[in-house]
């Protein structure tokens, strides 16, 4: 077996657990007796415990965001192209923080875990969560690390979300904020792409209410639908066009069975579903997709974007991609817009990219320029 180059890695990462044992009170008036949250960390913290940040994944993210978890493993973390030693959040400066949320499927409390009270799996019975759960989880996290104030908050996506509501929440402790490809709520057209999955899982035989631990299935077939769904909206026309085309996996139409895959599209998002359903939990994917689809960061503040903004004290960096429809760039510019009525200080960008949302995990020059400056700033002010 071939072993990995650790070049411009942070190399081999043992994910770490922390048990709170204290009670989690949960924006749903529910509670949690004690929960697991795993993470890991990158880089080491200073003295003076200034140079710690906090990435926040998205929708199907973990805690696994940079390096390799053996010598052997060929899949390095879903941000690795962005974290590390000479990288934009360079791990020779700054103290990396990367957590699964509460809720999660790869090892954090969640659906999978067990329910004291009964014995077995939560299931359909964890309790719902909000962003500001994930948010106060990842003080608590903080407070256990030693990090009263956050060098910088970075997130995509949901991730963003949380960066968001992480100003808002403890502006004392949070110097920098990192909005990349979010927004401040969804729109009606994406709360309808989260249902049709939902739906598709739930629609699965397998799915049995939730309950299909207890059972010994996993309702593969929605699960994959629903990652097809969504890899379909996290890509541009062009995007899809420029690699896929309407190529023929044989060269030529065959007629025959139904549940043959002729164009090369539909070979590869059927493996993209596939993969996806055997690591991710159904019941996760519904339990957070629905708090993407709840969260409204002006909600409580009278609905007034302005208003809720004036809560920060933090400095902003707001990127968007031009081909992003899932989060386009006017979402973005909703957020520098308040921001900029509110009195913060924002940096913003839009990135030329044709590779959609999913632009903001790729390794696209004059994103990784900007967001590299930017932390390079972050760095000499701290």
């Amino acid at each position: 077996m071939t072993s990995i180059d650790l070049n411009g890695s942070v190399g081999v990462i043992t994910p770490q657990t922390h048990v709170f044992e204290q009670p989690l009170e949960l924006a749903c008036g529910r509670k949690l007796e004690t929960a697991e949250v795993v993470y890991e960390t990158y880089g080491s913290l200073n003295d003076t415990h200034s140079n710690a940040v906090l990435i926040c994944h998205a929708l199907s993210g973990h805690h696994h965001a940079a390096g390799y978890h053996s010598p052997e493993d060929t899949k390095p973390g879903w941000w690795d192209n962005c974290i590390g030693p000479g990288k934009p959040i360079d791990t020779e400066h700054f103290f990396v923080v990367s957590l699964n949320n509460l809720g999660g499927c790869h090892g954090s409390t969640g659906p999978r875990s067990v329910n004291p009270g009964t014995g077995q799996p939560y299931g359909p019975d964890f309790p719902p969560l909000r962003v500001r759960d994930w948010v106060n989880c990842q003080a608590m996290l903080a407070d256990v690390l030693g990090i009263e104030r956050w060098v910088a908050i970075v997130g995509g996506s949901l991730g963003g979300m949380q960066a968001m509501r992480w100003a808002l929440m403890y502006p004392d402790r949070v110097k920098h904020c990192i909005v990349i490809a979010a927004a401040m709520k969804l729109s009606a057209q994406n709360i309808a792409f989260n249902e049709i999955a939902r739906q598709a899982i739930m629609a699965d035989p397998e799915y049995r209410h939730g309950r299909y631990h207890e059972a010994g299935t996993t309702p593969r077939h929605g699960l994959s639908i629903a990652r097809m769904l969504g890899h379909i909206t996290y890509l541009s026309d062009d995007a899809m066009d420029a690699r896929f085309g309407r190529d023929l996996r044989s060269g030529s139409f065959s007629l025959g069975s139904e549940e043959r895959a002729e164009f090369q599209v539909e070979s590869y998002l059927r493996y993209q579903g596939a993969v996806f359903s055997d690591h991710f939990d159904a019941n996760t994917y519904l339990l957070m997709t629905h708090a993407l689809d709840y969260f409204d960061l002006a909600r409580e503040y009278g609905d007034d974007a302005i208003s809720a903004f004036s809560r920060s004290s933090c400095d902003f960096l707001v990127i968007s991609f031009s081909t992003d429809w899932r989060f386009a760039p006017q979402r973005s510019r909703e957020i520098v817009d308040a921001l900029i009525a509110a009195g913060r200080a924002v940096t913003y960008a839009d990135i030329d990219s044709n590779q959609g949302h999913d632009s903001f995990l790729l390794p696209l020059p004059r994103y990784h320029e900007l967001l590299a400056a930017y932390m390079q700033r972050v760095l000499e002010a701290s």
